[in-house]
């Protein structure tokens, strides 16, 4: 049986399309504006990625470096071999490859520069060179067949890559002459001090024994004088 078509109906269907229309346009709002605000916050998230990325300039952090001799003072027999040491600890930068190593001794004839850039600069001459190992902080100086000439006090100094320098205590080197007195290899300053001390002891003999010697001559002049009157 068809019902018959009033008006009441057609309100009806007339509100439900048009509920039907406004539902089906509010859900297409919300997914155009999920879609569009995904990708806006991609586009975001690339950008702050982006600037994530972006390297940063830090201030190189400065050296501390120690560069510690030793010992304070050595003593050598001229033709023996001398290594002077001097180590290098910098906790901050375990690397010491890049360092500029040098050596000088200073003397009474003044300063005089032995090593630089980590190798002998003196001519002609192989005895003094660096045989530590500047991968292991060791920059110690080697003297083979020392000389009298090689005396004095000897400075380890380092270049660091921002231009510091930064020099050890130093090694006060003195050198033994073998001088071949019966067998004794000693220094001039023992042999003078021996030959002083001897010296000494002979004038205090003399200023001892003077008074004794004077008494004894006495007596024997007197001894002298009785055996000659009881001869005559």
């Amino acid at each position: 049986m068809v019902r018959p078509c009033t008006s009441a109906t057609m309100d009806q269907h007339i509100g439900k399309l048009y509920r039907s229309a406004v539902s089906s346009f509010i859900i297409f709002l919300m997914v155009d504006v999920g879609v569009t605000g995904g990708r806006a916050n991609r586009e975001n998230a690339a950008a702050v990625i982006h600037v994530t990325a972006q390297p940063l300039w830090l201030t190189p952090e400065p050296w501390n470096l120690l560069v510690t001799q030793t010992p304070a003072k050595e003593k050598a027999k001229e033709g023996e071999t001398v290594v002077l040491n001097c180590h290098l600890n910098s906790p901050q930068h375990p690397s010491l490859t890049n360092l500029m190593v040098k050596w000088y001794k200073e003397d009474e004839k003044g300063q005089m520069d032995l090593l630089e850039n980590n190798v002998t600069i003196l001519p002609n001459n192989s005895r003094i060179f660096m045989s530590g190992d500047l991968s292991q902080g060791d920059v110690s100086l080697t003297i083979l067949n020392v000389t009298t000439s090689d005396h004095g006090i000897y400075f380890c100094e380092v270049t660091l890559p921002d231009g510091k320098v930064v020099t050890g205590d130093g090694t006060k080197l003195r050198i033994r002459r073998a001088l071949g007195l019966f067998g004794i290899e000693e220094s001039i300053g023992t042999i003078i001090g021996v030959v002083a001390a001897g010296i000494g002891g002979i004038v205090v003999l003399i200023v001892v024994l003077t008074p004794q010697l004077r008494k004894c001559v006495l007596c024997m002049r007197q001894e002298s004088h009785q055996r000659y009157l009881c001869f005559n």
